[in-house]
């Protein structure tokens, strides 16, 4: 997991690069607004982002990485007003106060990523049911979500057409069969129009296959 601390501080950014790395995470930090700018499009996973910056407002920051990214945030920020918190948490996805526990922002940082799925080009927003590929969204309806998660978990995996055939029973309630099941996968592939983002092994079933770009 990858995560840019954008935090004019040394000394926290610092700090807090050392541990999380302890922890297993790639960490990358910006110092100020404009070399978050510079930086964001390295797709990371997570951003923990101050407000105050020598060159600009981390409110401000934030819409952008929401509107163009649409990475998950979390303030960690010495503002501790009730307006600030109240717009913090309209705008991201957590908002800690400083001073800080580096367990509590682990667990925190935990809790988002656990409720996110992503690869090199697709994101799945677990808590909302939303699908991105290059942060546009794919209106699925909620089977197709279902049928497109099942494929993401095994990625780089066959997923046998009788597992995806179980999953359809399961959520209409009704007997199906090999075509309803090609229908499906035929409609997922038009609205991320690629036809080889799902790939069928013939007389197996289906893979969600990364390891070549699709684009």
């Amino acid at each position: 997991m990858k995560i840019l601390i954008v935090e004019d501080s040394s000394i926290i950014s610092k700090g807090l690069k050392h541990y999380l790395e302890s922890e297993k995470y790639s960490v990358d930090i910006s110092n100020t607004y404009q070399d978050a700018l510079n930086t964001l499009d390295k797709n990371y996973d997570l951003v923990i982002l101050d407000i105050t910056l020598p060159d600009g407002n981390g409110f401000d920051l934030c819409k952008y990485i929401k509107t163009e990214y649409n990475y998950p945030v979390i303030f960690l920020t010495a503002k501790d007003t009730e307006d600030d918190i109240v717009t913090g948490l309209e705008l991201a996805d957590d908002y800690i106060v400083k001073p800080f526990l580096n367990r509590e922002l682990l667990m925190r940082i935990k809790k988002i990523l656990k409720n996110s799925i992503k690869s090199d080009h697709i994101k799945i927003d677990l808590e909302r049911y939303e699908v991105y590929k290059d942060d546009k969204l794919i209106n699925l309806t909620s089977l197709e979500f279902k049928l497109f998660l099942l494929l993401m978990n095994n990625k780089n995996k066959v997923v046998s057409k009788e597992l995806l055939l179980d999953k359809i029973e399961e959520e209409t309630g009704n007997m199906v069969y090999d075509n309803t099941l090609r229908v499906y996968i035929k409609r997922i592939r038009e609205k991320f129009e690629d036809e080889n983002i799902i790939k069928a092994v013939k007389g197996i079933g289906y893979i969600l296959d990364e390891k070549e770009d699709n684009n």
